[in-house]
């Protein structure tokens, strides 16, 4: 599109200098739909004469707006807000060459003219005729504009504003685009003199990388125009998703000079990934040849995350070869507004006000069916044969149309969105100005000096842009507006495709984003899967609590595996990268997931363990006494009179107190529990060795006494004797047992050492030395009345029980040096069950090998239990 300039004649100096410096830069870019064929042509050649410059903004309501051509039409709109009166707007093409040849060269838009203040031929003037109206005059005078532009509105895209602000920054002339996102322009030392009304596309990246986050897409991939745009756009989506679980499964770019190749790659690329959300970086024309492809291999179960580069695109919405594909897209889009007034205006647009604009002429017959006559427009550009053709067809309009109730894109302004941002650029150039012209009054400023006040035909651009950094006013929409840098601050509505019943899609406003806040009704999207079920798209599904994940060797952090945690540790929320140990009191749950007070654990009578050892130990015990009855209701025979009868029966009280000392031991641990457990069992042992020890040194004696020169020896064993005996071995162990009780008792004690979900309640062993100086001396008790009785093993078996005893006793020390290595190596409660087991197996071995074979005699053989027969030999 060629340059606009406006003059406006009026005793306003506002209004004549706002109309004089706001200028239109086209473009060739065009974020969500095609430019019509007027556009196009006018951009091709922007330095042309323009001849129907006041025609051609009406096209651009048939695809979205375009911003270059509402700019003169929101000058009405935006003069009738100020308060400022529009009296002739004339549009203006440049003629001719530039006058200053040293600020140009072949190949320039038409920037430095206006600056430059080049003369300008102008014509088809447009004349209101009172403020507000949008009735026009007939054409009337040729005017001649020499005077520099200090303001540009425009250009759309990034790369001509990047150029426009290199060429114009050193003029310091403000250029305000309402369409130039890249990132870059934010940077204020190398673009001092831009102003922009759409976000940086950092913002619109950031505000993807949120939505990813909050619908928990941690495995995506993404479409990337091989540009700045998508190249900037994914890395800044990159930092706002890094250390927050998002990764990016691949990430394919497509360029506009190889997009049949690049669409089909892509298409193949998507179909093969797991990743079921696809993020798009790219302009509508690229992605609609990627979804067409995506159609032919009948892929339509992604969900599409769009950018604003193409989340309005009517092109595709309106496109029912891929509507399948496109189902449910969730994009960014430029925010969309109210422009006061505007709706009014076009609707009051009539053929007969503006009889040179081509295209409302166009448009009026087609919409009305009717042709307008020769008073009511101008010929057409047609020629004869087809003008007549056509309007042969067509009746005569009478003059009553009106475009009121008409609904069409022309009057449908309930999307707009970059031809908001042009009001809000033309809003901004209205209040810089009035800001720079507004001087204290004469006459209640005593001090006032003219020559501080800008004059309204000499504006400094330099003066306007430092106006514009401070521009902070409200719209009449009640928004805040104001310039931080070259941005304001960012805006975007949050759009959803969704199904229409005639098969195509429609754009359902979901949500705003404000700065850093996502405004979001989830209720109301509808997405690919044609439900408002959120889509799961993750590499692996998040561990569960009481799992950790361990990254998988080789692949991206999003793809791991879940590894429960180990007993004793937990993790309580969901992908937990570690997992915590239980303090030592503590132990994890079956799940893993809490943390719970360990059980007290100790050998009761109620388990299966304590129930067998009880019984083992009564029994024997029972077993003990039923033997002792027995041989005192068989003590006068000679059996039970052969071998001291005395000793036997104290040796019978020794194992019975054996048996059941053994019980102490079972139960819950308490203080003197564990102090009379280790002394009881200590005395008892050492009593029924003491007994055999004594029985042998006996029956040796007994023998020894019977050869020459030996028959005093019997007085030194009389009964007198044996009983001293036995008490002065048991009184030592009494005295050990008494010492380490008294000096370092055991107490009861929880052993946290054992990592179980149960901490065992034991008789802690605070002084080793006692309780192995205990077991020493029956230890040795022992190996004394084994070493005697195997010296006794050959006497005759009549008379003696040497042969007996040494069974017993070799029996005794086996189990009880096992029971060392067994009870250190254990732990818990079967430390006691082991001291448990060693006390009955070797009690158990001294009843059998010793009155087993008497109790045979007296009970089964009473033939050899007499004196003939024990004196056989």
């Amino acid at each position: 599109m060629g340059d606009v300039t406006v003059q406006s004649q009026s005793c306003d100096p506002l209004t004549e200098q706002l109309h004089k410096l706001v200028s239109l830069e086209g473009d060739d870019s065009d974020r969500n739909g095609p430019q019509p064929p007027q556009l196009r042509q006018e951009v091709k050649n922007p330095t042309a004469t323009t001849t129907a410059a006041s025609m051609s903004w009406l096209p651009w309501f048939f695809t979205p707006w375009s911003p270059s051509a509402l700019s003169l039409l929101l000058l009405s709109v935006v003069d009738r807000q100020t308060g400022l009166q529009v009296v002739q707007a004339i549009l203006c093409s440049r003629l001719g060459e530039p006058i200053n040849k040293s600020l140009s060269q072949d190949g320039d838009q038409a920037a430095l003219s206006l600056v430059g203040g080049d003369t300008h031929s102008c014509n088809y003037p447009l004349t209101p005729s009172t403020p507000g109206s949008a009735a026009y005059e007939q054409p009337g005078e040729t005017a001649a504009v020499g005077q520099p532009v200090p303001l540009l509105i425009g250009p759309a895209s990034s790369t001509t504003t990047i150029v426009l602000s290199r060429v114009l920054g050193p003029l310091s002339v403000p250029l305000i685009s309402y369409l130039a996102s890249c990132p870059c322009l934010s940077d204020r030392l190398n673009f001092p003199n831009v102003f922009r009304t759409i976000p940086s596309d950092i913002y619109q990246a950031r505000a993807m990388a949120r939505l990813a986050i909050r619908f928990r897409w941690t495995w995506m991939g993404a479409v990337i125009e091989n540009k700045d745009y998508g190249n900037l756009a994914i890395q800044a989506f990159q930092e706002e998703t890094q250390g927050k679980g998002v990764c990016l499964e691949f990430i394919e770019t497509v360029l506009q000079e190889t997009i049949v190749s690049d669409a089909s790659r892509i298409a193949l690329t998507i179909q093969a990934s797991t990743a079921r959300v696809i993020l798009v970086f790219c302009w509508y024309t690229e992605i609609k040849e990627v979804f067409l492809e995506l159609a032919k291999i009948n892929v339509t179960d992604r969900q599409f995350l769009a950018s604003e580069a193409w989340s309005t695109s009517d092109d595709i919405l309106k496109d029912l070869d891929i509507s399948k594909v496109a189902s449910g897209v969730l994009g960014v889009a430029i925010r969309s507004s109210t422009i006061p007034g505007f709706e009014n205006y076009l609707r009051s647009l009539h053929p007969m006000h503006r009889p040179d604009d081509e295209f409302l002429r166009e448009f009026w017959e087609k919409e009305f069916g009717c042709r307008l006559g020769a008073t009511q427009s101008h010929e057409t550009s047609l020629s004869p044969a087809e003008g007549s053709s056509q309007k042969a067809s067509l009746p005569l309009c009478r003059g009553t149309e009106s475009l009121e109730g008409v609904q069409n894109h022309f009057t449908d302004i309930s999307q707009l969105r970059v031809a908001y941002n042009v009001y809000l650029a033309v809003y901004a150039a209205a209040n810089a100005l009035h800001s720079l012209l507004s001087c204290p009054d004469k006459e209640s400023s005593p001090g006032y000096n003219s020559s501080t006040c800008s004059s309204p035909k000499h504006i400094k651009p330099i003066e306007l842009l430092q106006h514009l950094n401070k521009v902070n006013v409200t719209t009449p929409q009640g928004e805040m507006f104001y310039f931080q840098g070259a941005d304001i601050p960012a805006k975007y509505d949050l759009v959803n495709w969704q199904n229409t019943p005639d098969g195509s899609l429609k754009l359902v406003l979901i949500g705003r984003v404000d700065g850093s806040d996502l405004h979001l009704n989830e209720s109301a999207i509808q997405w690919s899967t044609g439900s408002n079920q959120v889509p799961v798209s993750v590499c692996r599904e998040s561990c569960p609590p009481g799992t950790r994940k361990a990254n998988r060797k080789g692949e991206p952090l999003c793809c791991f595996d879940c590894i429960p945690c180990a007993e004793g540790e937990i993790s309580n929320q969901t992908n937990s990268l570690h997992c915590e140990r239980c303090p030592s009191e503590f132990w994890s749950n079956a799940k893993g997931t809490t943390c719970i007070p360990r059980q007290l654990d100790f050998l009761s009578f109620n388990e299966t363990l304590g129930i067998t050892l009880t019984t083992a130990a009564v029994s024997g015990a029972a077993v003990t006494t039923a033997v002792f009855v027995m041989f005192l209701y068989y003590r006068q025979t000679p059996v039970v009179r052969a071998n001291n009868s005395e000793l036997s029966f104290l040796l019978l009280l020794s194992l019975k107190l054996c048996f059941l000392c053994s019980l102490v031991f079972i139960g819950r641990p308490s203080v003197w529990s564990c102090r009379f457990q280790q002394a009881a069992f200590g005395i008892s042992f050492v009593l029924c060795v003491s007994c055999l020890l004594v029985k042998t040194v006996v029956v040796l004696a007994a023998f020894r006494s019977a050869r020459p020169g030996a028959g005093s020896l019997m007085k030194w064993f009389g009964p007198g004797q044996q009983r001293g005996s036995v008490c002065l071995f048991t009184s030592i162990q009494i005295i050990i047992c008494a010492t380490w009780l008294s000096l370092s008792p055991p107490v009861p004690q929880r052993d946290l050492g054992f990592q179980g979900s149960k901490v065992t309640l034991e008789c802690a062993m605070a002084s080793v030395i006692g309780f192995s100086l205990v077991l020493g001396y029956i230890g040795l008790l022992a190996c004394t009345s084994l070493l005697l009785a195997f010296l006794a093993r050959k006497l005759p078996d009549n008379f003696n029980e040497a042969k007996l005893i040494t069974f017993s006793m070799l029996i005794f020390c086996a189990v009880w040096v096992a029971f060392v290595p067994a009870y250190i190596s254990s732990s818990g409660k079967y430390v006691v069950a082991v001291e448990i087991f060693a006390i009955l197996a070797s009690s158990y071995g001294l009843l059998l090998c010793i009155f087993a074979p008497k109790c045979f005699i007296i009970l089964l053989r009473p033939e050899k239990n007499t004196k003939k027969h024990l004196m056989a030999r």
